[in-house]
């Protein structure tokens, strides 16, 4: 759902208003800074998978969420190339299917990357407040990490079906990809999206997060002391990634639905739509790129801590060990 241009995330190759310089100038800033976060979250990125994947002995369910948000995070900067030659070719080179594919890329990672961190918190406050009843085998996550993957597609699909590549009105010979639904059926997917990837994760997330504040400041005192540490650090890295994700995408959404419901009263200048639009998705990218480290220091105190914990007794480190994410 990226925007070539300053239009509703048709992908056509927007009209810059000032100087061909200016144009210039904008555009190689713009490929330049998608290029470097690119590179940087891309080799991020697989690092995380490459030290979860190589573990000996994954830490539980952690490791198979870790690798889906890598994973999504990965299929989501493969987007920037097609977006970086489009904004310097001025013309959609990768054919309907790309259109299809890539114009929804976003919406797919980015439901993916919610309900996967959803699912963590969900795991994690079950662990706190239900620690008895909170030890589920390695197939179930994997089996939720599969269900989160389709739903994620499925909400998509709607996008995937309406995009269509369509000869562009700037010039002989141009190609634009463009939704075919009506303004107002666009409008009302985008509506459903904006509630299914931040409102209503967001909401479940606020009460899980001040669910688990409550019970954390209750039980201080009952708590072992390591185990507790444990549980607060665990549940601020995973709350950290949830907080990243919201700067970086509440922003994008804020810009979407502003011109979806306040076209008219917006009143700025093309220009500034353009800057705008370029902000905007720089910073969604930017979540991509912050994220690897956000994944490593999450993994990094678990198995630390699980290391720390093997110098005891088994049945201890089973105790804690089956309380974790």
């Amino acid at each position: 759902m990226e925007e070539y241009e300053g239009d509703s995330n048709s992908g056509e190759l927007f009209e810059f208003p000032g100087s061909r310089e200016e144009e210039i100038l904008v555009t190689s800033t713009l490929s330049a800074v998608l290029a470097a976060m690119f590179l940087l979250g891309m080799a991020g990125n697989i690092y995380v998978l490459f030290i979860n994947m190589l573990s000996a002995k994954p830490a539980g369910c952690m490791c198979v969420h870790v690798i889906s948000l890598a994973l999504a995070d990965l299929l989501y900067l493969s987007t920037i190339p097609f977006v970086v030659s489009t904004y310097l070719a001025r013309d959609w080179y990768f054919g309907d299917v790309g259109c299809r594919v890539l114009l929804s890329m976003d919406l797919f990672t980015m439901h993916a990357s919610i309900y996967h961190l959803t699912a963590m918190s969900v795991e994690r406050y079950q662990a706190v407040v239900h620690p008895l009843k909170s030890r589920v085998s390695q197939s179930h996550h994997k089996f939720t990490s599969v269900a989160i993957w389709l739903t994620s597609l499925l909400l998509t699909l709607p996008m995937m079906c309406m995009m269509q590549l369509q000869d562009s009105p700037y010039g002989s010979g141009k190609r634009i990809c463009f939704p075919t639904w009506t303004p107002n059926g666009f409008k009302c997917y985008l509506t459903v999206i904006f509630c299914t990837s931040i409102l209503g994760p967001g909401l479940i997330l606020i009460y899980l997060y001040l669910h688990l504040a409550r019970v954390y400041w209750m039980s201080g005192i009952e708590v072992q002391q390591s185990r507790h540490k444990l549980n607060q650090c665990l549940g601020f890295r995973i709350f950290t990634i949830i907080l990243a994700y919201w700067a970086c995408f509440v922003p994008f959404w804020a810009w979407q639905l502003a011109k979806l419901y306040q076209c008219d009263s917006m009143r700025l200048t093309a220009a500034a739509q353009i800057y705008l639009n370029f902000g905007v998705t720089c910073l969604t990218y930017a979540n991509s790129c912050v994220n690897p480290l956000l994944y490593t220091l999450l993994t990094r105190n678990y198995w630390e801590y699980l290391a720390g914990r093997g110098r005891g007794t088994s049945v201890e480190l089973r105790k804690v060990g089956h309380g974790q994410l």
